[in-house]
């Protein structure tokens, strides 16, 4: 009982300190007033469809729930469904007021972006010369799983939540965990054999390295990119 208070208290804090989720909680808040203000002609059978909606997109969220993996995904494929029923049932009401919100979706697109799962379990936040030096220093463990992500790529805030909680369950002696932000250092990605063209779609990648050499990737290797030693050091023998 306890945990469900914390979580509720962390969904509420959310939505007042992120942009994304307040600017969407005030977009969806004022369908409230606009629909009080509805023709009455309009008003039962605008009801009819509300109740239509409203059930299309609990259906829709519960397979998306059990589907999806992380909360993030969820959220933003509800989120999604949630615009498209609100538009719909707009269009019953009024045109004008189905582009408003159709404008309003548009400007939040375009000023905030979902923000990613923020915690790293045991991962470690590096740098791309810091990781550099951590493969070239041979004190270091066997081996280290990278993840190559940017805060800008929608792939990379739905996959968010797995990579600490992997770190978490599989941390150890042996194997250590970094992330390293190309939202920061755009410029660094072809060094590690990465293309951050077509929309960031590489994105994220993981990189397993042993002794400083990587030896397997997801998804395959950039062969455009001009890797460097040692950090693909397997891909140029």
């Amino acid at each position: 009982m306890e945990k469900k208070r914390e979580g509720v208290m962390e969904a509420m804090s959310r939505i007042v300190s992120d942009p994304f989720y307040f600017l969407h909680f005030m977009a969806f808040f004022s369908y409230l007033p606009i629909r009080s203000s509805a023709a009455p002609y309009t008003s039962h059978r605008l009801f009819d469809r509300e109740i239509q909606a409203f059930l299309a997109f609990l259906m829709f969220s519960a397979i998306k729930m059990v589907r999806e993996e992380t909360w993030e995904a969820f959220v933003a494929d509800g989120l999604l469904y949630a615009k498209i029923f609100l538009i719909a049932v707009s269009l019953i009401m009024d045109y004008r007021v189905a582009i408003w919100f159709s404008v309003i979706f548009s400007v939040i697109y375009l000023l905030a972006q979902q923000p990613a799962f923020s915690k790293l379990g045991t991962a470690k936040k590096l740098t791309p010369m810091q990781l550099e030096d951590l493969l070239s220093d041979g004190s270091t463990t066997k081996y280290w799983l990278i993840e190559f992500f940017a805060c800008s790529s929608s792939k990379c805030v739905r996959s968010s939540r797995c990579f600490p909680e992997l770190s978490i369950t599989y941390s150890n002696n042996l194997l250590s965990f970094g992330t390293v932000d190309f939202g920061l250092f755009p410029n660094t990605a072809a060094k590690f054999g990465i293309s951050l063209a077509g929309g960031m779609s590489q994105l994220p990648t993981y990189i397993l390295f042993e002794k400083g050499v990587e030896v397997s990737r997801f998804p395959d290797f950039y062969v455009d990119a001009a890797p460097s030693l040692p950090i693909t050091k397997v891909y140029m023998l």
